[in-house]
């Protein structure tokens, strides 16, 4: 019998005997019930926790109908824009309108609104006066203090403020969510629940808690920058989840208090999340206007690791996931595979096998679980760290034991490899096998640039550790039956990449005859490395100042050098020619 979904509609409610619910959960995301999804995650784990749980997904915003057509919920209301932030679901990095939007039915655009946090907690609000509403999800993860916004081209204020939010949940959020509710139901208010690890509260200036690390004000960050990046530093290096203080950054009359992060889950509790009873599809309201698009790229992957201990510059995994390796266990991914092996719709074929970083899977320190990851040092760079050690014996097990599954013919790994690891004499069986069998014709990797200053700035391996691995992955091809290739990522625009290093880099790619299709233009996402460079023209850490590409053509200059293939690209690239007097 296939899992129900929680009731989207009144007369799911009715089916279910249920009168109220418990918590609400209003998303910018169309509702499909997959572990992908992170309001099905934690719809489904606060079902597990006995619950009764609602969904309003993508709720017309400009009429308050679609937001109490579940009735008011007993407990709260938990607000998130989705799995991307609304301004990068709805823009490109240029600032224009997107065409599409893979999280809502059809990729039909114009199904959330910008600053969805915002505007969802300004509905609810009005819809349910003094219910308590809780922001949570990627949006509000990374714009929990006051951050630089890159379409506003200004420093905004802690979206807590400006959501005038009860609670913020940063990080993944199962288990302060799970606290958050099991506390509303025993009457406590949300004045009362402001010590949750992962969690963002405001209070009145002079209430801060006793040894809370004071951050520059969004007062003085918005006006000085060499403020803003201070704030930064200071709670880049307070996102241990051992050791990580209480962060205080006043706003006006308030004060926003960042509480230390959730500690890492245990793999019993990760298994739990992805252990829970998923339909694995999206809502039957869908079926009429052509479904999800974004749900057919992850329909028959799974997720088996979290976190990520590479702190690229301008990703935001290290300020979300957190740096701390979290893998499931080898029994938890197995029944997950045969239950989707047993779905009609499976033609044979596991997508993915992965997370932020698929080779890190198994991966662990054993500093982790007492002081967690050092402050004064970093895991992968400039090398990895001889305290982390690399789960590739857990990984073939694991891959080995997925390809016996009866109705799995093939198992790809479609997410992201860090290819410096894979240089390593301890990665050679995994490499072989892996391009053996677990590679659909070309395997993901991300060298970024060429650029040493500009890698060296992404915080990014020199690009002589990639024409390594092009070298060792083209060994291990000669041995192999089928021919496999390389999918390249790129960036461009990144601060401290100008034009000069974006013509060299074009240079470079076409001595190795390669023509990226995998090109990305920076976007200064919130609360990042990178978007501190962006802002300030300084690094954050070193001090030193960068060069900032930020204008529109130039950003389309270095795009075009870099995809000389493409039609509209040749205006561009004859103009940065002629700037840079080359011929």
């Amino acid at each position: 019998m296939a899992a129900r979904f929680l009731p989207m509609f009144h007369d799911e409610m009715v089916k279910l005997g249920w009168r109220e619910l418990d918590v609400l959960l209003v998303t910018g995301d169309a509702y499909v019930d997959h572990p992908s999804y992170g309001t099905a995650l934690i719809g489904r784990l606060l079902e597990h926790h006995g619950y009764k749980v609602g969904i309003i997904a993508q709720p017309d915003w400009r009429r308050q109908d679609d937001f109490i057509r579940l009735g008011r919920p007993r407990l709260g209301v938990l607000v998130n824009a989705g799995n991307v932030d609304s301004l990068v679901a709805n823009y490109t990095a240029n600032k224009k309108l997107r065409r599409e939007d893979d999280y809502a039915p059809d990729g039909r655009v114009g199904k959330r609104p910008d600053r969805a946090c915002i505007v969802y907690a300004n509905r609810l609000r009005a819809a349910f006066k003094g219910l308590p509403v809780i922001i949570g999800g990627i949006e509000a993860s990374m714009r929990r203090l006051a951050h630089y916004d890159y379409w506003d081209n200004t420093v905004r204020r802690s979206l807590l403020i400006d959501a005038k939010a009860d609670i913020l949940v940063y990080g993944m959020g199962e288990r302060q969510v799970v606290e958050i509710v099991d506390r509303l139901a025993r009457g406590q208010s949300c004045a009362q629940i402001n010590d949750v690890r992962g969690t963002v509260v405001a209070v009145k200036a002079g209430q801060e808690p006793d040894g809370a690390l004071l951050l520059p004000s969004y007062e003085s960050v918005a006006a000085d920058p060499l403020a803003f990046n201070k704030a930064f530093s200071l709670a880049y290096e307070e996102m241990n989840p051992r050791s990580g203080r209480v962060l205080a950054q006043p706003h006006g009359d308030r004060v926003v208090l960042q509480n230390p992060p959730a500690l890492p889950l245990s793999t019993l509790e990760l298994d739990q999340s992805y252990d829970l009873p998923y339909a694995r599809q999206w809502h039957s309201a869908y079926d009429t206007c052509g479904g999800v698009k974004g749900f057919e790229t992850v329909r028959w992957s799974i997720t088996v690791v979290r976190g990520c201990s590479g702190e690229c510059s301008f990703c935001g995994l290290a300020m979300h996931q957190g740096r701390v390796i979290q893998s499931r266990s080898q029994a938890s991914i197995l029944n997950e595979v045969r239950r989707i092996a047993k779905d009609p719709a499976f033609r044979g074929t596991i997508t993915d096998v992965g997370g932020p970083t698929a080779n890190l899977y198994g991966a662990s320190c054993r500093n982790w679980d007492n002081g967690g990851p050092c402050r004064d040092k970093q895991c992968i760079m400039p090398e990895r760290c001889p305290a982390l050690k690399a789960g590739y014996d857990q990984c073939l097990a694991l891959y080995r034991a997925i390809r016996q599954v009866p109705g799995v013919k093939h198992v790809f790994i479609g997410s992201g490899l860090r290819y410096d690891l894979l240089l390593e004499a301890d990665a050679d069986e995994y490499f072989r096998e892996l391009c053996e069998y677990h590679v659909s014709g070309q395997m993901k990797v991300a060298p970024e640039h060429t650029d040493d200053k500009v890698l060296a700035l992404m915080n990014k391996p020199p690009h002589a550790k990639y024409e390594e691995f092009v070298r060792k992955f083209e060994r291990v091809n000669q041995t192999l039956k089928s021919r496999q290739y390389l999918a390249n990522y790129f960036i461009t625009g990144h601060p401290g990449c100008g034009l000069n290093e974006a013509y060299n880099c074009a240079v470079t790619l076409k001595k190795r005859a390669m023509r990226p299709e995998q090109v990305q233009d920076f976007i200064p996402l919130p609360m990042t490395v990178s978007s501190c460079m962006y802002h300030t023209g300084v690094h954050p850490f070193t001090g030193v100042k960068v060069y900032v590409p930020k204008n529109i053509q130039e950003r389309e200059m270095q795009r075009a050098l870099i995809q000389p293939q493409n039609a509209r690209s040749a205006p561009f690239i004859e103009k940065a020619l002629r700037i840079l007097g080359k011929r």
